[in-house]
């Protein structure tokens, strides 16, 4: 990336850390397969399984971590594999889940908020036990769900909490679920690794192969190694309240410029915020502000490149005049505030052309 662009789409994915890159590259030495016998297997194992403890312990987790290819297969490894009979998620959550959890899954409504519908969730639990996916961070907005209330009302029934933390984990502190689904490449470890945290391995069933018998394929040492340094350095943690206040200037000058600050009055991530201009789309923004060397997204990485209406604004009840012109600007921990004031620079540049035309 050229040094004159200013990334700000971290939510999409964030450069990998140098603490990351350089345990990467020592775990590289050790290049056997963790699962041989061997002595050099041996010493794979030991350094996996250092990896693991590393992981847990930064996270603050007491029990266990499968390791995965990222976010969407430890997703889809609860989905599949856990207990709880139905399957139950929000309106907002994040595509890999919506696929995961199958079409037979009942969807509970958010509010214009962004918020989960705790009645309708207590009434959907009357049906029995069940899985109920609820992401802690929406990758869209940054809205946080209230997932303690949440997780009381779910056990209350029986049934399991599935949350998806890949836009929270090693920013704020993780909830209290019965699985928690994570990535590395969000928060500065590298891309192709992931953890499903579980808390009762019971609830889970197992599939043969590695992992204990719970993920099958060749476990990959160096990215866990690489997970493990992102998550010790608490280079996102630390950054958390100076991209707080970052967030809150970046929003106060956009509001001032006539734009619109999405779910403005939920409880947010300091790292994502989604913000409209009215009367000019989001693609048109997208490309604008890529050609003044601006890096920013509309929604997920994972379908913004379609530029399909947003489920997630739909759930909200955002009108399409305002969701076609909304894009997601999300922080890193380089993030500084030059990087801020240029943005908002080029916005209220094309906020002006775009009233100039409509005057």
């Amino acid at each position: 990336m050229a040094r004159d662009r200013i990334y700000l789409d971290h939510a999409a994915t964030t450069p990998v850390l140098a603490e990351a890159r350089s345990a990467i590259g020592e775990a590289l030495e050790h290049w056997a397969n963790p699962s041989s016998p061997h002595a050099d297997g041996r010493a794979a194992r030991a350094a996996l399984e250092e990896a693991r403890a590393r992981i847990a312990e930064a996270l603050g987790w007491r029990h266990d971590v499968i390791l995965t290819s990222g976010a969407t297969e430890a997703i889809a490894i609860a989905a599949a594999r856990a207990g709880g009979g139905r399957r139950l998620l929000g309106a907002t959550e994040h595509d890999a889940v919506v696929a995961a959890m199958g079409a037979d899954a009942e969807v509970i409504p958010v509010d214009e908020r962004g918020l989960v519908d705790l009645a309708a969730l207590a009434q959907a639990l009357g049906g029995g036990p069940a899985l109920v996916a609820i992401q802690q961070v929406n990758n869209e907005t940054g809205v946080i769900q209230p997932v303690a209330q949440i997780a009381d009302k779910v056990r209350a029934t029986g049934s399991l909490l599935l949350a998806d933390c890949a836009q929270g984990a090693g920013k704020i502190a993780l909830p209290d679920a019965d699985f928690i689904a994570l990535s590395a490449h969000k928060l500065g470890g590298p891309p192709g690794l992931g953890a499903l945290l579980v808390k009762d391995i019971a609830t889970l069933a197992p599939s043969g192969g590695q992992e204990k018998g719970y993920r099958r394929g060749t476990e990959n040492l160096p990215a866990a190694a690489g997970l493990a340094a992102a998550l010790q350095s608490r280079a996102f943690a630390d950054a958390m309240p100076r991209l707080t206040e970052l967030r809150a200037q970046l929003e106060e000058a956009i509001a001032s410029a006539g734009g619109l600050v999405v779910a403005g009055k939920s409880e947010r991530i300091a790292t994502i915020g989604a913000y409209a201009m009215p009367g000019v789309s989001s693609a048109s923004q997208l490309v604008q502000l890529d050609l003044t060397g601006i890096a920013v997204s509309a929604g997920s990485a994972c379908s913004s490149g379609s530029m399909k209406p947003s489920r997630v604004l739909e759930a909200m009840a955002v009108p399409p005049e305002i969701a076609g012109c909304v894009i997601r600007i999300s922080f890193g921990p380089d993030t500084s505030a030059d990087d801020v004031d240029r943005m908002l620079t080029e916005w209220r540049r094309l906020a002006a052309k775009a009233g100039a035309r409509a005057a």
